[in-house]
């Protein structure tokens, strides 16, 4: 697969040093990607970072796929540009409104969106990891040495509590 990245500097020099291809602009990124997936945080300078008018420069036969954050897609963008057939398909694990309650949200209802309830992340061994973490903090507590401990201030008073 040819992967072609979009990014900011430094991110864009990291890649091009691992040897991928970096965007020659925006406009080609979308016009030329089969599938586009988002990797980034979700701060004020990527809110709404992918427009309507990206996502009607995608293929109809494009895939876009967004696990990281709904408003990363400006909002109402992505229903629009379903309906008008440019990106022709999305994968979706973030929802503009979360938890998604509706059954007839227009995402659930297209038969070019497969959607799933904000696990797209999850992995056998991503939960090994995950339970692992959590049974030593558990442990740890337990036998009064707690670990990863947030808020530290109060484990003094814990003890003063009826």
């Amino acid at each position: 697969m040819k992967v072609l990245v979009l990014a900011r500097a430094p991110a864009l020099a990291r890649a091009r040093a691992d040897g991928y291809l970096a965007a020659p602009s925006r406009e080609a990124f979308f016009e030329e990607c089969d599938v586009i997936s988002l990797h980034l945080r979700l701060i004020e300078a990527t809110r709404g970072i992918v427009t309507a008018a990206d996502l009607a420069r995608m293929k109809p036969t494009a895939l876009i796929v967004n696990t990281s954050r709904a408003p990363l897609i400006e909002p109402g963008a992505l229903v629009g540009a379903l309906k008008a057939g440019r990106p022709g398909m999305a994968a979706v694990d973030v929802f503009e409104d979360e938890p998604v309650l509706d059954t007839r949200h227009p995402l659930l209802l297209m038969d070019n969106v497969v959607c799933t309830p904000h696990i797209g992340y999850v992995t056998r061994d991503e939960y090994e990891l995950q339970f692992g973490d959590i049974f030593d903090q558990i442990t740890a507590y337990a036998a009064g040495a707690p670990i990863n401990v947030v808020n530290p201030e109060v484990l003094a008073s814990a003890g003063k509590r009826v």
